[in-house]
C-alpha cells in the first residue's frame, strides 16, 4: 500500500486513525503496532514473518545486552551477534541474486542461477533502524525496551516504515513511552502531509511522466540539450517523490504524536557535493556517520585513515540503496568526488563566485543520478554509455533539435514551478509575509486562507491520484 492512493487516504489512514485516537492512551502503542503490521502485509503478508523476525531479534538481543550489565565482553559479544544476524537477514533477501549473478560472469561459474529471491519492501530501513536500538543500548545511550509492543511499534511504525525517513531508536524512545497529542501538533502534522502529497502527486510523477517520455525518444532523435532536459526530470522526480514520502512521514508522525527527524533540506541550493550530502537523505547519511564513519576513526587518524573510512562508508551506502554494480559505481563516484574535496577542492570552491561553485555541483549531481539510473553492466553499448555520451556531445547528436524545443515551451509552466520549489524561496516569502502581520485577527485570516489553501490541493490531488495510474514509489525498493 502507498500513501498516494485511495485506499490508503479514504480507508486505512481514516480507520487507523479512530482506532488510534478511541483507544485508551496505555493500549495506543498495541493499537499503532497492530495497525502497522496490516499496513506492511496489505499486499504481501509472507513479508510480515520477516518483519516480525527482525523484531523478535533486536528485542531480545537488546534485553541480552541490557542483562549483562557490567560484563564488556559478553555485551560486545550480544552486540556482535545481533548485527550479524541483522545484515545476514538483509544480506539474504537483498544481496543473494546479485553475488549469483556476478559469480556465474566467471566461466567455471557459469552453471550458477539466481534462485528469484524477492525483496521484501523496506527491509533496508527497517533493518537500519532494528540495529540502531541494539547499538543505542550497547552504548548506554537508550534505556532497554522491556514492552515488546512498544518495540514493535517502533519498528513497524507505518509513517516512515517504508519510506523513511530513518528513525534511530534514541530519537523517539521517550516518546514511545509517553507522548502528548494536540489538536495544534496534529494540524501541523496534517499540513505537512499534504504538502508531502503534493510533492509526490503533483511534481515528482509530473516530472517522471516526462522523463520516461525523454528517454524512450530513440536516441537518434534527441538532442544535447533534450538529453540534459531529461536528467534533470530525473533528478526532480527523484527530489520530490522521496522528500514527499518524507514529508508525508513526517505528518503522520506528528499527528500520531511522534517528531521524527528531518530527511531534506534543499539539496540542490548545493555548492559541493559536500554540502549536498549534508541535505540530501540526511538520516541516512547521519546513520552512517553515528554506525560507521566515527566506529572506524572517522578523520581523526590521518589522511589514510580518512580516505580509506569514506571508501567503506560510501561503497556500503552504494549497496544500500540497492543490489547492483550502478550503485556500486554510484557509492565509488561520490567518494571520490568527496576526497577529492576534502583534500583538494573545498578551500578552492569556498573562493569562487557561487554560481560557479552552484553549477558544479550540479553538473556532477546530475551525473550521479544517471549513474543511478541506469541499472545494468557498464559497457561500451549500454544505454548508460549512449545517454552520458550524447550528454557531453560525443556521439554526433545536434545540440538541440525540434523535439528539446517542443517539450521546452509546453513544459515550461511545470519546468519553473519545479525548479522554484526545489529551492527555499517559497518558504521564505512565507515566512516574510507572516513576520510582517503584527495583527492576531489578520494572522489567523492568513492561516485560516493558506489552509483553505492546502485543502484544494488536497483535493487536485485526489483528482490526479484517482485519473492516472503512474505512481512510481523510487525508494520503496531500498
Amino acid at each position: 500500500m502507498v500513501f498516494s492512493s485511495n485506499e490508503f487516504l479514504f480507508l486505512y489512514l481514516p480507520l487507523s486513525f479512530i482506532l488510534y485516537f478511541l483507544s485508551p492512551v496505555r493500549y495506543r502503542n498495541l493499537v499503532l503496532f497492530a495497525v502497522s503490521l496490516v499496513f506492511y502485509g496489505w499486499e504481501k503478508p509472507i513479508y510480515l514473518l520477516i518483519m516480525v523476525f527482525i523484531i523478535i531479534v533486536n528485542y531480545l538481543f537488546g534485553y541480552l545486552i541490557d542483562r549483562a550489565g557490567e560484563d564488556s565482553q559478553k555485551r560486545k559479544n550480544m552486540l556482535i551477534w545481533g548485527v550479524v544476524i541483522n545484515l545476514a537477514t538483509l544480506g539474504f533477501f537483498k544481496y543473494t541474486d546479485f553475488l549469483i549473478l556476478s559469480l556465474s560472469k566467471i566461466p567455471f561459474l557459469s552453471f550458477l542461477e539466481p534462485i528469484g529471491v524477492q525483496l521484501p519492501i523496506g527491509i533496508s530501513f527497517y533493518t537500519f533502524q532494528s540495529m540502531s536500538y541494539i547499538i543505542d543500548v550497547y552504548r548506554g545511550t537508550s534505556q532497554v525496551q522491556r514492552k515488546f509492543v512498544n518495540f514493535g511499534a517502533y519498528v513497524s511504525m507505518f509513517p516512515q516504515l517504508i519510506a523513511g525517513p530513518i528513525v534511530r531508536y534514541s530519537d523517539i524512545d521517550r516518546e514511545l513511552n509517553g507522548r502528548k497529542h494536540t489538536v495544534s501538533e496534529s494540524a501541523d502534522g496534517a499540513r505537512r502531509f499534504v504538502i508531502g502529497l503534493a510533492k509526490k502527486v503533483l511534481l515528482a510523477d509530473v516530472a517522471g511522466a516526462m522523463w520516461e517520455q525523454i528517454n524512450a525518444v530513440p536516441r537518434e532523435q534527441t538532442s544535447v540539450l533534450l538529453l540534459w532536459l531529461g536528467i534533470i526530470l530525473y533528478a526532480f522526480q527523484i527530489y520530490f517523490d522521496f522528500s514527499g514520502y518524507s514529508d508525508m512521514g513526517i505528518g503522520l508522525g506528528k499527528i500520531l504524536g511522534f517528531h521524527f527527524p528531518e530527511n531534506f533540506n534543499y539539496p540542490y541550493i548545493s555548492k559541493s557535493i559536500t554540502e549536498f550530502w549534508r541535505r540530501w537523505h540526511m538520516t541516512l547519511s547521519t546513520w552512517f556517520k553515528e554506525y560507521v564513519y566515527i566506529p572506524l576513526g572517522g578523520n581523526r587518524r590521518g589522511t589514510k585513515r580518512l580516505v580509506m573510512n569514506l571508501l567503506i562508508v560510501w561503497l556500503l551506502t552504494g549497496l544500500w540503496h540497492g543490489a547492483s554494480w550502478n550503485f556500486v559505481l554510484w557509492g565509488f563516484y561520490y567518494f571520490a568526488l568527496l576526497v577529492i574535496e576534502k583534500l583538494f577542492l573545498s578551500k578552492w570552491l569556498d573562493k569562487i563566485p557561487s554560481a560557479f561553485s552552484h553549477l558544479y555541483a550540479l553538473f556532477f549531481i546530475l551525473i550521479g543520478w544517471l549513474i543511478f539510473y541506469f541499472k545494468e553492466d557498464f559497457g561500451g553499448s549500454s544505454a548508460f554509455s549512449s545517454y552520458f555520451a550524447g550528454m557531453l556531445g560525443l556521439s554526433g547528436l545536434p545540440f538541440s533539435n525540434m523535439e528539446f524545443g517542443y517539450t521546452l515551451v509546453r513544459n515550461f509552466l511545470i519546468l519553473a514551478i519545479l525548479c522554484f520549489a526545489s529551492t527555499p524561496y517559497p518558504r521564505e516569502m512565507l515566512l516574510k509575509i507572516k513576520n510582517k502581520i503584527t495583527d492576531e485577527g489578520k494572522n489567523a485570516m492568513l492561516t485560516l486562507a493558506l489552509d483553505i489553501l492546502l485543502v484544494c490541493v488536497f483535493a487536485l490531488c485526489i483528482v490526479y491520484i484517482s485519473s492516472s495510474d503512474y505512481r512510481p514509489n523510487i525508494y520503496f525498493e531500498f
